[in-house]
């Protein structure tokens, strides 16, 4: 008899001053001399990943691994798959694919360099990919990419595309790049995301382990779920002059952010992305 359904776990390496809708707030000369708490944050979840005998997928920016190559050399020793989350944490929208090309091949180099293993996947800072940029789906198969995980199928203010497919498709054909979109669940008309982030901060743990035990027995799939270290961390910095939308986005339970996610590890069965959606490959 099969066992429960293996689910992808996976962690978008940034700091709480890269986040997108800080932009506006931060400048990215002033990244360097920013507290920076990944490194910690990235412990703790790798601490609940081995309490849990779970493996997850890290996309790692850059920019982040340049500056602590001991966080790199902590997820591969500790089993865990490294993705790439692009080097500086711009979105695709705002990135000719001249700039694009530099951004992912850049980041690739780095990380393979820093962590002895080939990098194969990718995510889209903000899920930034979308049918105004399609042209980075074909830059990322050059570059060497095997599987993507930037094209969110939902309707929001800052990415989106809520016509996309919900599971695994190659979006230029047969012989192309894999995406893997982040989970959602149809209801009343559109898909909600079931997928972690914000939502999982804000809903009852109890709406989103339902929507993710609902894709598991209803369309018999693994789920994509993903985080921020940052999510983690109740004691961060707090942004001055940002607006209350973003200020409760980002700030909204994060203080039971990890009993929630310890909640979560238990609950299913969770592997790197490689191992749920390229098995053998």
């Amino acid at each position: 008899m099969a066992g429960p359904i293996k689910n992808a776990m996976s962690v978008d390496v940034e700091d709480y001053f890269q986040v997108s809708a800080f932009a506006p707030h931060i400048r990215r000369e002033d990244w360097d001399s920013l507290p920076c708490r990944v490194e910690r944050n990235v412990d703790a979840i790798l601490g609940l990943l081995d309490e849990a005998d779970a493996s997850a997928t890290f996309f790692t920016l850059g920019w982040i691994a340049e500056r602590y190559p001991q966080v790199v050399r902590r997820i591969v020793d500790g089993g865990h798959e490294l993705a790439s989350h692009g080097y500086g944490h711009q979105r695709v929208s705002d990135l000719t694919p001249a700039e694009f090309r530099d951004d992912i091949t850049h980041a690739k180099r780095l990380l393979e360099d820093l962590g002895g293993v080939a990098i194969r996947g990718y995510r889209a800072p903000s899920f930034s990919i979308n049918q105004n940029n399609w042209w980075a789906v074909e830059e990322l198969e050059n570059a060497g990419y095997v599987y993507s995980s930037s094209i969110y199928p939902v309707k929001h203010d800052h990415y989106g595309m809520p016509d996309a497919p919900r599971f695994p498709h190659r979006p230029n054909g047969e012989a192309g790049i894999l995406e893997l979109p982040p989970t959602t669940l149809p209801l009343l008309g559109r898909n909600l995301p079931a997928a972690g982030g914000g939502w999982f901060r804000l809903l009852p743990y109890e709406v989103s382990r339902w929507m993710l035990r609902r894709v598991n027995a209803q369309d018999q799939a693994p789920c994509m779920f993903y985080f921020h270290p940052w999510e983690l961390d109740a004691g961060q910095p707090r942004q001055r002059g940002i607006s209350a939308k973003t200020r409760f986005r980002h700030y909204v339970n994060l203080q039971r952010m990890p009993g929630r996610l310890r909640q979560l590890l238990n609950d299913f069965e969770w592997d790197r992305v490689d191992r749920v959606f390229l098995p053998g490959q």
